[in-house]
């Protein structure tokens, strides 16, 4: 018989809910506050870019760590720590006086944000049973893809009215009441691995093969025109794949292995983590580029932007707590199935519209199913991946979910922004040769355009230099178009990836997975 949920649950939810929506609101928010901080420290845009890459780089390879921190010593416990650690680091940024200090403080905020990412969702199956869990878990998977979508809309309205500390400060009140809830409502899980001795060799290396893969693909994207043999690139992937393969066998032979490469050898668990990926790597790498979409070359404010993002966003806190509660009696499966095909439809309709003169009018329906593939799926995976996973391991296949799925969000930034360079300077170099101008004048502006960037190039073609030329509207013509074309290109990639990740939710997952009872240790 299952418990009849109570208040202190429902509390409880709420406590790691708000450990969820800040750890992942971090992760984008500080997009918006870039040009106030270049600003402020008195620099670049490439030397800020550490204060987002330390916190990508930090949280993804240590998710699998804390993961398993959790299963062994209590995850309650670990997420405590981690919500603290996230809170102190929240204040020393909003404090930081110099870039270092603020790329450090932002590691180790990284640090805080796995812990409380990689076991929210084990604990929030371990403190609910019974359909209660589904609707639990939908409304985390809501939280989820809020947070992910938000960054621009809160962190533009606090960098407008506060300045740029205030994405860090404001962690900290938000921080306390969500420790403070946890402390005293949230059920600790039974230490699994009291007695197990902690695999360092298993934790060193994949730490180590995580963050070569990764920095490799950040250097990449720093680097567009870097090739990918050129030995700076190559090297770190090559050798984080090696390091990830002497992972894998170490495992195979260690007696309380970091992961039980076992849970590989279930299509079923396969299946989740190939939809994890194709969600990150599709829905929340594309939001990159639509941003910058409507921000750079439509002209909408950073609170402009994310008010018309809510068209996205709005659907997880809509159908979160819809999609479990249909979770109990219809397939998962189909629903999670159905929900990418749709995000891929609405991918398509993305690409038609875009134009030069597109607006959000045009925008808005394919936004619209990309927010509802969002809001289904994210809940969907959460409950689903929990399933036929035994209880100490629970930790893990929720950190194994969010690896995949910050993993899907670097590889898709950086592909679907080498699509858009490739095809951006391929209409370049077909068109800039037709305009009408002077030969020193069309080397210079097409070699700032092509080390710019798409995202930039409108910032260049519409400088107040070229304006005063007799060939501003038809370069700048030309500059549009190429950006259109790369923006058409990406939309089009992205709607192959979350269709290729319904085909593989269609083939591998199961309709039905016998659920594992997990028991619920009272404080």
């Amino acid at each position: 018989m299952t418990k009849k949920t109570n208040t202190k649950q429902w509390i409880a939810l709420a406590a790691m809910s708000l450990g969820v929506f800040m750890g992942l609101l971090d992760v984008t928010v500080v997009n918006v506050a870039l040009p106030t901080m270049v600003k402020d420290f008195h620099t670049t845009f490439t030397n800020l870019q550490w204060v987002l890459n330390a916190y990508t780089l930090v949280y993804a390879v240590t998710l699998l760590i804390m993961s398993k921190l959790g299963d062994m010593y209590g995850r309650k416990k670990i997420f405590l720590g981690s919500l603290v650690l996230f809170v102190l680091a929240s204040a020393v940024n909003g404090m930081a006086s110099s870039l270092l200090i603020l790329d450090i403080g932002r590691g180790v905020q990284a640090i805080g944000g796995a812990g409380m990412m990689s076991l929210s969702m084990a604990l929030v199956a371990s403190n609910f049973d019974g359909r209660d869990r589904g609707l639990a878990l939908g409304i985390l998977g809501s939280v989820i893809g809020v947070s992910s979508a938000s960054g621009p809309l809160i962190g533009g309205y606090l960098v407008e009215h506060f300045s740029w500390p205030a994405i860090f400060y404001v962690n900290v009140p938000v921080g306390i009441i969500a420790v403070i809830l946890t402390v005293i409502y949230v059920n600790e899980t039974p230490s699994y691995g009291k007695n197990q001795k902690i695999d360092l060799w298993g934790m060193l290396l994949s730490a180590a093969g995580l963050f070569a893969i990764i920095y490799g693909l950040i250097v990449k994207e720093s680097n567009p025109h870097l090739s990918w043999i050129n030995i700076d690139v190559s090297g770190y992937l090559i050798g984080g794949v090696l390091i990830l393969v002497g992972f894998v066998i170490a495992e195979m032979h260690v007696t309380d292995p970091m992961v039980n490469i076992k849970m590989f050898k279930k299509p079923h668990f396969i299946g989740t983590i190939i939809v994890a990926f194709a969600l990150g790597a599709g829905i929340y790498s594309y939001n990159t580029f639509l941003t910058a979409l409507m921000q750079n070359y439509i002209g909408y404010s950073a609170i402009q932007t994310g008010i018309r993002q809510l068209t996205i966003s709005s659907w997880s806190l809509i159908l979160g707590p819809i999609v479990g509660i249909l979770s109990a009696r219809y397939s998962k499966k189909w629903m999670i199935s159905i929900s990418l095909f749709l995000g891929g439809i609405g991918f398509l309709m993305m690409a038609h519209v875009i134009s030069p003169t597109v607006s959000f009018a045009e925008l808005w329906p394919g936004m619209v199913l990309m927010g509802i593939t969002n809001g289904m799926v994210n809940p969907l995976l959460n409950t689903t991946g929990m399933e036929g996973v035994i209880p100490s391991e629970m930790g893990m296949a929720s950190g194994l979910l969010n690896v995949f799925r910050q993993l899907g969000t670097t590889v898709g930034v950086v592909g679907l922004g080498l699509i858009q360079d490739t095809q951006y300077e391929t209409y370049l170099n077909g068109h800039l040769g037709s305009i009408n101008m002077p030969a020193a004048a069309l080397t210079g502006l097409k070699k700032a355009l092509i080390e710019a960037g798409p995202f930039s190039g409108h910032g260049i073609a519409f400088s107040t230099r070229v304006q005063q030329s007799d060939f501003a509207q038809e370069f700048q013509r030309v500059v549009v178009n190429a950006y259109d074309k790369g923006m058409s290109a990406v939309a089009l990639t992205a709607a192959l990836v979350v269709i290729i990740g319904g085909i593989g939710a269609t083939l591998l997952l199961k309709n039905h997975v016998e659920s594992t009872e997990i028991p619920i240790k009272e404080d």
